[in-house]
């Protein structure tokens, strides 16, 4: 157990951080070891190839809750049955879609990027890793098959399953209920319950309304692990150029006076 909330941080935060924030959003600018090593640890999380990735959650915001977003769960209208189907085509469905992402269109720059590439390129190579590494892990510590077996259990497959759920919730849940206290020209929602296992993403209606904003949880109280590990690379001097969101800018988008930036 131990095993698997060390990946599912260390993984989970690969995604929100590197593939999100940095990668898709340049939410922040980071210096080589760290670019390669967020692209290493998001790909671990097999929720699919870095460039894929960004490209298809770029589109996502280029086309979100309309025609042409690839998970939205509005897709085939508000009736009960209509959102009942459009819930699973965004939790899970469109991984089964044919409806693939022009990469070219949607991430040209890390198409530019050799580091990138490379680790795009080893993605089923990092996906074999992310599941024997655990079980590895558990059998040297344990000394023995039982603990080889119940790492990869728990710190392999149900630790990746659970990351996949929660990141799948944020596409789904963060899009049909929740707060809205930033206008925005889509349906996302600010879904409290999900922050902390989602290290921060699921305050989702303010990311919409700010999406370069290297802090998504700018409420009072609202938790953003990710960002504050933005913050810390920021003092270590291993990022720069973070774009923190400007309480002016997101005073302009505001609707709820209760949700003022912290």
């Amino acid at each position: 157990m131990a095993l698997a909330a060390a990946l599912y941080i260390l993984t989970g935060l690969g995604v929100t951080v590197g593939f999100h924030r940095l990668f898709t959003h340049r939410a922040f600018k980071a210096k080589r070891a760290l670019r390669v090593t967020l692209a290493v640890a998001g790909s671990m999380s097999v929720q699919g190839s870095v460039i894929a990735w960004v490209a298809d959650h770029r589109r996502h915001h280029a086309y979100a809750d309309r025609e042409g977003d690839p998970h939205s769960p509005w897709r085939f209208g508000t009736s009960a049955a209509a959102l009942a189907r459009g819930f699973w085509h965004a939790h899970m469905g469109c991984l089964f879609a044919r409806d693939r992402t022009n990469i070219k269109r949607f991430a040209p720059d890390l198409l530019g990027d050799r580091d990138i590439r490379v680790v795009d390129r080893l993605f089923p190579l990092l996906t074999i890793t992310t599941l024997l590494l655990p079980a590895l892990l558990g059998g040297v510590i344990t000394l023995s098959w039982w603990g080889a077996l119940t790492a990869f259990f728990w710190a392999g497959l149900v630790r990746m399953a659970l990351l996949h759920h929660v990141t799948w919730s944020v596409n789904s849940i963060c899009h049909m209920i929740g707060d809205r206290p930033f206008a925005s020209r889509d349906k996302s929602a600010n879904f409290w319950p999900l922050a902390l296992l989602s290290f921060g993403e699921s305050w989702h209606n303010s990311h919409h309304a700010d999406p370069t904003g290297a802090r998504h949880g700018v409420g009072r109280g609202q938790l953003d692990v990710s960002a504050r590990l933005i913050w810390l690379f920021e003092k270590l001097r291993w990022a720069s150029h973070v774009r923190w969101p400007k309480p002016e800018r997101l005073a302009r988008k505001q609707t709820d006076p209760d949700s003022s930036p912290a």
